[in-house]
């Protein structure tokens, strides 16, 4: 979910913000950044969910958090929470 919602704001800040301000084409934001929303969320929910079913710490979905927010962090986030959970069971 981290990699989707990451693609999301990669195609948000590199794509319809350029459509935005170059283009004058400013449903390009309404729509890329209501799907970027609506994942945010879904994301959210989803390391909220971790904490008690993965089991994942509080302090790894925190870090999860703060990744969501910048650009590349859910890249970087995903591919340190596969090497900390690598040889652990599903």
């Amino acid at each position: 979910m981290g990699v989707i919602e990451g693609i999301s704001t990669l195609l948000l800040f590199g794509v319809a913000m350029p459509l935005k301000y170059l283009a004058n084409m400013p449903l390009a934001v309404r729509i890329a950044g209501s799907v970027h929303g609506g994942l945010f969320v879904c994301l959210a929910v989803m390391l909220l969910m971790a904490i008690s079913k993965v089991p994942i710490s509080r302090k790894m979905a925190v870090l999860g958090f703060v990744a969501a927010i910048l650009p590349f962090g859910p890249f970087i986030y995903d591919r340190w929470l596969v090497r900390a959970t690598e040889g652990q069971e599903p």
